[in-house]
């Protein structure tokens, strides 16, 4: 039997302590499309693990 794994899902509150940021910072990078969300239910927002993970940017190193 093939089990599929499920994404995680965080709230709004979870997603900004995982990214050391407040809510404030998670809802504008969902209001400017950095970070999908999606409504669950009618008012409580997720957000999915990997891409939260996949908003993030490596700044490139300075060439000294």
């Amino acid at each position: 039997m093939h089990t599929k794994k499920l994404p995680t899902y965080l709230s709004i509150t979870d997603a900004a302590e995982v990214m050391s940021v407040s809510t404030k910072t998670i809802r504008r990078r969902i209001s400017d499309g950095t970070i999908p969300a999606y409504h669950c239910g009618r008012t409580h927002i997720v957000i999915r693990l990997d891409e939260l993970e996949a908003a993030l940017e490596r700044i490139p190193t300075a060439a000294w």
